[in-house]
């Protein structure tokens, strides 16, 4: 998805003194050369028609900064210093609590926010709200229906990069209707397909959730044009509610899939005996979880072990969820289904064994490295079990 920059930028500087046209130059932690922007396209207003300097005070070397390409060659997306956003001043570090675990203050800033869609990585983006900005004179200015212009320009590059991320099918792609029960390996595509729409919708929400008309540009970028075309009725009718179905979700936001009945007197290896309908597996997985957010630092940021550790193991623990509970309500998914989900929780338990490896190394406390090698113990057991049960079901 994005590539996130700000917390690795030292310092850079944005031209747009030549009309349709901007370049740059961004220096990032632990690189010499800088990384060269050119692009097609106008800031906002406020940064229209003039150069802007920029420097971080708390620079951090970071992964995506280190794996960027210095050719940024591209098409703009929205950039601009004036942009509307909640900051966090209650905590430190802009941290989701403060000392006393009480919730941190928030209060409306104005934001550095630089887009743009690299031809070699897609889209990058910087925001930042502590840069020490210099703003210089305006060689040219941008009337409000220029600056109309190049958002929507900037909101169909978002929706065409979103495209390309989505995947979405055309017509002729579309399977028949009724095409029987599907085996593991279609439903592992199904399960790609929607991941890729969850993750596209994350970020899509994380840039417009505070926009004024986010509903419609959401939208717009994701491609539901029925969704556009609700909205518009629900403006003509005067409504205030959003479309939403019987279930509670907006129509383009429902599951990629549905699950078909199956009738089999046989035995059943998904079969749970508990009265509450929770299978034992997806309980042991639970209480991995929980144990782990016990043993690790919960407030780790992404690409850490603890982090990497706990998003994990829920993930098995909410997948399994969805696969195996719930049988004795009347849910009977396909068992190519579980067979898929089985097979990335597979992959998930791996990754969380790995960052547990790394919290061994790393840990001095011989009482905490012990539990943390009983977690590793768990996980191993659990992917054993989850092995056995793919091999029942196949």
């Amino acid at each position: 998805m994005a590539w996130r920059i700000d917390e690795a930028v030292t310092r850079g500087e944005i031209d747009n003194t030549v009309e349709g046209r901007t370049t740059g130059r961004i220096w990032l932690a632990g690189r010499d050369s800088p990384l060269v922007l050119s692009l097609d396209g106008d800031c906002w207003r406020d940064l229209a028609g003039t150069r802007l300097l920029f420097e971080n005070p708390e620079p951090k070397q970071g992964n995506d900064g280190d794996s960027l390409d210095l050719n940024q060659s591209g098409v703009i997306g929205d950039m601009t210093a004036s942009r509307k956003s909640k900051v966090r001043i209650g905590g430190e570090d802009g941290a989701l609590y403060d000392d006393d675990g009480k919730d941190a203050a928030c209060e409306w800033r104005n934001v550095l926010y630089l887009e743009w869609f690299s031809e070699i990585n897609g889209r990058v983006v910087l925001e930042s709200w502590n840069y020490h900005l210099t703003i210089f004179p305006h060689e040219w200015q941008m009337d409000e229906d220029a600056e109309e212009a190049q958002k929507l320009a900037n909101l169909n590059a978002m929706r065409d990069f979103m495209s390309q991320v989505i995947q979405r099918r055309t017509p002729d792609d579309e399977e028949p209707e009724d095409i029987g029960e599907l085996d593991e390996y279609a439903w592992e595509e199904r399960l790609k397909e929607s991941d890729r729409l969850t993750d596209a919708y994350q970020e899509v929400l994380e840039k417009y959730m505070e926009d004024a008309d986010s509903e419609r540009k959401e939208a717009f970028v994701m491609g539901w044009d029925g969704l556009l075309d609700a909205l518009a009725e629900r403006e003509e009718a005067g409504e205030q509610e959003p479309p939403y179905g019987e279930d509670g979700r907006k129509f383009e936001e429902r599951h990629l899939f549905q699950e078909d009945e199956q009738d089999d007197d046989g035995f059943d290896p998904l079969e749970s005996d508990d009265e509450d309908d929770t299978h034992p597996l997806q309980a042991r997985a639970q209480e991995l979880a929980l144990r782990a957010m016990d043993l690790v630092r919960r407030d780790e940021g992404p690409g850490t072990p603890s982090y990497k550790l706990i998003s994990s193991l829920l993930q098995v623990s909410g997948k399994l969820a969805g696969a195996l509970n719930g049988r004795g309500s009347g849910y009977e998914p396909e068992t190519g289904f579980v067979l898929a989900v089985l097979k990335r929780c597979l992959n998930w338990l791996n990754d969380a064994v790995g960052a547990c490896q790394e919290l061994i190394a790393l840990e001095k406390d011989p009482d905490h490295r012990a539990a943390l090698e009983h977690l590793r113990s768990s996980a191993f057991e659990i992917r054993d079990s989850v092995v056995e049960l793919r091999r029942e079901l196949k």
